[in-house]
Order: C-alpha cells, then sequence, then structure tokens
C-alpha cells in the first residue's frame, strides 16, 4: 500500500530570490511570507506555497531549464482573460502569446523575469 501524499509546495529556481519576489509581489498582490538571500516564499490563499529559489544553490542540481513547465492562473472568463492581459501588458512583462482560443478554453501566456511561463486561462467547462 502506498501513502498518499498532497503536494501544496512549487519551487522556481530563479537568479535572484529578491528580484522574483518583488515581481510576483506585484502580480500577487501580497508579499512573501519568508524571504532571504537564497530563498522566498508566498502563501496563497489556495493554500499553494510558491518558492523562489536561488538557482546555483540547489541540491542536486536542477536539469529542466526556465519555461519547461507553466504556473496555471485561472480566471472566470475570456473577458477576464483579455483584461489580464492588458494589465500585464501595461505593466511591462513579457508576453509570449496573445489571447487566443484553444482546444481548453481562452488563454495567454507570460513570462517571469527567469523565463517561468505563466499561463493565465478560462475553461470552457468553468
Amino acid at each position: 500500500m502506498t501513502t498518499a501524499i498532497a503536494p501544496n509546495f512549487v519551487f522556481l529556481y530563479v537568479a535572484n530570490p529578491q528580484a522574483s519576489a518583488q515581481f510576483y509581489a506585484q502580480l500577487l498582490g501580497r508579499q512573501p511570507v519568508e524571504i532571504s538571500p537564497t530563498f522566498a516564499m508566498f502563501a496563497l490563499p489556495n493554500r499553494l506555497m510558491l518558492g523562489l529559489w536561488v538557482r546555483d544553490g540547489v541540491q542536486p542540481p536542477p536539469s529542466a531549464q526556465p519555461g519547461a513547465v507553466e504556473l496555471g492562473v485561472p480566471v472566470a472568463d475570456e473577458a477576464a482573460v483579455r483584461a489580464l492581459y492588458a494589465e500585464w501588458q501595461a505593466l511591462g512583462l513579457t508576453l509570449l502569446q496573445a489571447p487566443t482560443s484553444m482546444d481548453f478554453g481562452w488563454t495567454f501566456t507570460a513570462a517571469d523575469p527567469d523565463g517561468h511561463r505563466l499561463r493565465v486561462f478560462a475553461s470552457h467547462a468553468m
């Protein structure tokens, strides 16, 4: 029998945790609950913890490159996708994909300063 687990931490490997913490504080509308020269952590309302870990300090060293995974950001509908796209565009985020309809719903993709992908989406099923 396998013990059930419930992962609730996501770690992104970053060049500068303080700079990344400033970026995510602006997007998330909250401050990190922990910050040091090598790590920053945000507690999100959905009980997810987002850790920003200095890339050079991770052991064993990571093999995945930024952009290999995405953080998904669900929103209510197409209008919310377009509104957040306009907001992030005004903030100067790197936008990788304009709002578009895909199989699962309306979406756009942006990148954080380290190249980690942020996918905003409104599912057709929502």
